[in-house]
């Protein structure tokens, strides 16, 4: 099927995407999230989740956690160039939440069938989730995970879990007798421990979860085939956060070069300024375009999806390094300070940029698509 000519982002995604950007305009300015998250300048603080909560349950409220949910689960059933343009705006406010894990957990839970319908359910009932099955050494590949499951439960520990503290529910890969299930169980299942873990980023929080023969319902016998499937949109999703977050970045840098003088002129004035502005926005326009292409092949193209989001990720990735260092650089002296906002999104990008693959990962992953159709 022929991807459409606007990447079947139409009226209600546009909708989406606007009241989104409203929302956060309205209840999540960027000195509301200095203030929440970077309370604290001591580098030997203890790890903390720094979140809003109230403002949470508004976006549940919303209805935005359901939106990737089947309908026949009691979800909204969107596509995901629709939820890919929340997800950009979510980036673009940097608010720290379980959303993306949620979305996460529930394109994998789609690729369970009918075994998964129960989990899509309690999370469009407002429950939220998250993937766990990275090994300690951050691995990616499902079969690489550390935990196990047996006739007394999960056994093990699950790393680099995203927004762990903020989850209600966890979905786990772990090796059976026969082969890689996915199980399903809430956060405080006995046997469940959590140890946050110390991460760059000030508006999410990590952790590695140890699981000692903890009850879970096992939603799939197939998880490697249920986790390939929704990989291509986990990365999609990823790489529109970062698209947003560059968004704010450039705007934030491009005002402050406009209004900062420096012998006698705008920052703005200066070719050594304005041009990197320029390629940073550039781009920004290139990632989001790929964004959204690979977001509307996980929608009707779905054989080019890993192909396209692959190349979306990385072009984000790369991106966001550059735009990070711009933004800091344009801002001068008071771009490396506490007190400045530029620090807070530069820290997100650059846990964005590994999270789920680097740029080099993804584009050694795009060479064997190419290649070994070549060959």
């Amino acid at each position: 099927m022929a991807q459409p000519n606007n990447y079947g982002f139409g009226e209600e995604a546009a909708l989406l995407k606007e009241s989104a950007r409203k929302f956060f305009r309205e209840h999540f300015t960027t000195d509301k999230l200095h203030a929440l998250v970077a309370a604290d300048h001591n580098p030997d603080r203890a790890p903390t989740c720094d979140w809003d909560q109230s403002l949470w349950q508004k976006l549940v409220d919303l209805g935005w956690t359901m939106l990737a949910v089947p309908e026949s689960a009691g979800g909204v059933g969107m596509p995901v160039a629709a939820v890919a343009g929340l997800v950009e705006e979510l980036g673009r406010a940097a608010f720290p939440c379980p959303l993306l894990g949620t979305l996460n957990a529930t394109y994998v839970l789609i690729g369970c069938g009918a075994d998964g319908e129960a989990a899509l359910a309690d999370i469009a009932s407002g429950e939220s989730a998250t993937l766990a099955f990275s090994n300690r050494h951050g691995s990616w590949d499902p079969g690489a995970t550390e935990v196990r499951h047996d006739a007394d439960g999960l056994h093990g520990s699950a790393w680099f879990v995203q927004d762990a503290a903020k989850s209600d529910r966890l979905l786990v890969c772990a090796h059976t007798e026969n082969g890689l299930g996915l199980f399903w169980l809430p956060m405080n299942a006995p046997g469940v421990s959590r140890v946050a873990d110390g991460i760059v980023d000030l508006t999410r929080d990590q952790a590695h979860i140890r699981f000692d023969g903890s009850p879970a319902v096992q939603v799939s016998a197939n998880a490697l085939a249920a986790i390939n499937n929704a990989m291509p949109a986990v990365w999609t999703l990823l790489a529109a956060d970062m698209v947003g977050a560059a968004e704010w970045q450039l705007q934030t840098s491009v005002d402050y070069a406009a209004t900062r003088k420096q012998f006698d002129h705008t920052l703005g004035y200066f070719q050594a300024i304005k041009h990197p502005l320029v390629e940073v926005m550039l781009l920004i326009d290139e990632a989001k375009s790929l964004v959204y292409n690979a977001a509307c092949a996980c929608d009707t193209e779905v054989g080019k999806a890993a192909q396209y989001a692959h190349m979306a990720k990385a072009s984000a990735s790369d991106m966001a390094a550059y735009a990070s260092s711009r933004s800091v650089q344009t801002h001068g002296g008071i771009g490396f300070t506490w007190e400045c906002h530029v620090h807070l999104y530069f820290k997100r990008q650059k846990h964005s940029q590994v999270l789920w693959g680097d740029g080099s990962w993804h584009r050694a992953r795009l060479a064997d698509i190419l290649i070994g159709a070549a060959a």
